[in-house]
């Protein structure tokens, strides 16, 4: 009696491991969400680094050394996003940051040249 019981237990515990290990492959086939990494340069030399993901409404930023998260705010005219000091305004016209009480800069994508 206590052979079959160990014999059912391990068979239970072979099913159970070939669940997780297909959990495991369909989990890391899925694809990567969205996600925008962009560079920009401002006219007053200000350089900052914006990340901007698929499923979430904020902004993520890399500037003065640090990261900071922008909420998005309600504007008329294009994309609003702000926290921590920071102001990130995006329209058709272009890209503008203001921070650290300093005067709104207009801003560009900051491309390298190899």
């Amino acid at each position: 009696m206590g052979w079959e019981k160990m014999m059912k237990q391990r068979g239970v515990e072979a099913i159970f491991l070939a669940v997780i290990f297909a959990g495991c492959v369909v989990a890391g086939a899925a694809p990567a969400s969205a996600q925008t990494f962009q560079s920009y340069r401002c006219a007053d030399g200000t350089r900052f680094l914006a990340a901007f993901y698929q499923y979430d409404s904020r902004a993520f930023l890399q500037i003065d050394g640090g990261a900071v998260t922008l909420a998005r705010r309600l504007n008329w005219s294009g994309t609003r996003y702000s926290g921590g000091g920071i102001t990130l305004t995006i329209t058709k016209a272009g890209i503008a940051v203001k921070h650290a009480r300093r005067p709104t800069a207009a801003c560009e994508v900051d491309v390298k040249q190899p």
